[in-house]
């Protein structure tokens, strides 16, 4: 009875917090130039400097804001976007936790002295906080998402400006993904001060600035928000749109209208919020779906006059489709979606999680020369540079928060719970008008075998349909079917599962059995579509033997096999997908099971293809030839 209560009384505090937040979060567009709207870009190389202190805040306590950073010491620079661990030679900073500190210079043109002007940073990891002209602007708490915030009262219009941004990566129980600080005290094993930065998560804690850093301009009555659904009904596309405005100003006069692929306006409407028509709809589909209209897009174009004259002009693109689940198929459009997928990971060479465009091309390339239909954003969101490209080029998403690695009890309190539902808000706030996005994902691989985690997943979950219902929601386990106490709150179970590498190591013959039982069994406790979100083994390219063994490329390809065998079965019945981990190779910690890193990918890190590559690629081809053959029979 006593958990019961304390467990309403937690649920009572974070539903309160979520009105308050709610009632003062600003909407978060993606800064896109217009009419009305100009940006200025702040990429490039910024000066840079560590703060390598025992207690790493002496940046901190000597105010290194108030002042250029150069002045303030030595300082190298540093390129943005990027991860500063890998720039240099340095080890210390290649592993570095703490306080980093950034600053550039930058002009602020004299006749934006009239407009609303907007500092945003698309995503810095972990703790951020901003400063212009030596004055506090910002805070923000979390990596991987944006966040922005009005700067004209910091501004010197006209005249050169500085920029400083404090980066700190040390991860907590409450951040997410959490994290603890150990400090190693035996003074005859490490040197004074030292500690370890521990975390539950097999990837590399890249930090810094990671994604585009912009200033823009809006009028003073602009447009802060814009929310899409849509759905249609033999030829007819409905879609619905609200938006919302912000600024000084009682009388607002909205024009909307909707153009297609080819620029032509196809509805129209003159109100703030509404349902409009489109005759002759083309709808958004995966490209192993549709050959024709795959990634087709329409685009939403708002302007805003205020009575002062002034007019705002915004262009958000959408996609008309809907996604729905029965007790075995995903749909998309009412039709049965099988992902044939790849987990990812933003890393690369060098630049870390840093943006980069060549890479995000290369990528997509690679994705479709698999026959990759879907990819799951683990674990954590990524750069909306690379959702655009989703929406663009027909592959759906799962899109996942950072919440990897809550296993301790630490990582389940009010605090945690408080900071995960602002973080799906942020989320399902950015990504919410982007078709490519088939189903939220709240967590990767939780203790969700632990009694506390029942209230605090119901909880997450719940509010994250609250903020949209128009997705499936779920989040992906590692745990059995006998002790999951979270999947039932799911819309679609996501299961991980290693048999013949992290169980049986090398024995590939127990994989059908094992794989077999796992399924039944979950679909028997809980009734709902599988997607068996990874399953790999760790591969170095070149290393082969024959019989093959762990390791080499020979396993990889026997051990994927037998999954696919499997797999081939329950397809045709409740399995809705199956996604490789995975797609390319990436950094972890240094560790004596990891040989540079994790080596699971079908792909290097550099991006070409071991032998496994062309086994998946053969594969999903194949399954995309046979929607193609089924979709042409049925006349789609």
């Amino acid at each position: 009875m006593t958990g019961g209560v304390t467990c309403s009384v937690l649920l009572n505090t974070v539903l309160i917090f979520l009105l308050i937040f709610e009632s003062v979060t600003n909407g978060m567009l993606y800064p896109r130039e217009s009419e009305s709207r100009q940006i200025q870009e702040l990429d490039g190389m910024w000066n840079f400097r560590a703060d390598t202190s025992p207690s790493r805040n002496v940046g901190m306590a000597e105010k290194w804001f108030e002042k250029q950073l150069a002045k303030t010491g030595p300082v190298i620079p540093m390129p943005v976007p990027s991860s500063f661990n890998d720039i240099t030679t340095d080890r210390k900073l290649q592993h570095f936790v703490g306080w980093a500190w950034y600053d550039r210079e930058f002009y602020a043109a004299s006749d934006w002295e009239n407009k609303r002007v907007v500092l945003r940073i698309d995503s810095a990891h972990y703790n951020t906080i901003v400063w212009v002209n030596g004055q506090h602007v910002m805070h923000h708490e979390g990596g991987h998402l944006p966040f922005e915030e009005m700067v004209n009262p910091y501004l010197k219009f006209g005249q050169a400006n500085w920029v400083t941004v404090a980066v700190n990566n040390t991860l907590t129980p409450h951040t997410l993904p959490p994290g603890s600080i150990e400090y190693m005290t035996d003074k005859n094993k490490y040197p004074p001060g030292y500690f370890v930065q521990n975390f539950e998560f097999d990837f590399f804690n890249y930090a810094g600035i990671h994604r585009r850093v912009r200033l823009y301009t809006t009028p003073k009555v602009y447009i802060n928000d814009i929310t899409i659904t849509s759905r249609f009904e033999g030829s007819t596309g409905y879609v619905q749109y609200d938006v919302k405005f912000g600024g000084l100003g009682n009388k607002t006069y909205p024009f909307v209208e909707i153009l297609d692929r080819n620029g032509d306006t196809v509805a129209k409407g003159v109100s703030l919020s509404g349902t409009l028509h489109i005759p002759s709809v083309t709808p958004w589909w995966p490209y192993s779906m549709s050959k024709d209209s795959a990634g087709y897009l329409y685009t939403l174009k708002v302007t805003l006059k205020s009575e002062s004259g002034s007019h705002d002009v915004y262009r958000q693109q959408f996609g008309v489709r809907t996604i729905n689940v029965t007790d075995s198929q995903i749909l998309i459009n009412n039709k049965p979606f099988y992902c044939h997928g790849a987990a990812k990971h933003e890393d690369s060479d060098i630049r870390g999680k840093g943006l980069d465009f060549p890479l995000i091309a290369r990528d997509f390339a690679m994705l479709k020369w698999l026959g990759v239909n879907c990819f799951r954003t683990s674990h954590y969101p990524y750069a909306e540079e690379i959702m655009d490209q989703a929406d663009a080029q027909g592959i759906a998403v799962i899109d996942e928060s950072p919440g990897v690695g809550i296993r301790s009890n630490a990582n389940f309190g009010n605090k945690s719970l408080e900071h995960h539902l602002a973080v799906m808000k942020e989320l399902v706030g950015r990504d919410k008008n982007r078709p490519s996005v088939i189903l939220w994902s709240v967590a990767n691989e939780p203790a969700s075998n632990k009694p506390m985690a029942q209230h605090y997943f119901k909880t997450v979950i719940s509010y994250t349909k609250s903020l949209d219902p128009s997705r499936p929601v779920t989040f992906v386990s590692d745990a059995e079917y006998d002790n999951d106490v979270a999947a039932q709150y799911t819309d679609v179970l996501c299961i991980n599962r290693y048999y013949g590498w992290y169980q049986d190591t090398g024995h590939l013959e127990t994989i059908p059995y094992q794989l077999t039982y796992d399924l039944e069994q979950w679909y028997k406790t809980f009734k709902k579509p599988l997607i068996i979100t990874e399953y790999g083994a760790d591969t170095v390219p070149g290393l082969h033997t024959m019989p093959s063994y762990v390791f080499t490329e020979d396993y990889q390809v026997d051990f994927m096999r037998q999954y696919h065998a499997v797999f081939d079965v329950f397809r045709k019945k409740y399995l809705a997908g199956e996604m490789v981990w995975n797609f390319a190779d990436f950094m972890t910690v240094q560790n004596v099971k990891r040989v540079v890193g994790n080596k699971k990918g079908v792909l290097t890190r550099q991006r070409q293809p071991k032998a496994a590559a062309h086994v998946l690629r053969h594969r999903y081809w194949s399954l995309i030839n046979e929607t193609h053959s089924l979709n042409k029979s049925l006349g789609l």
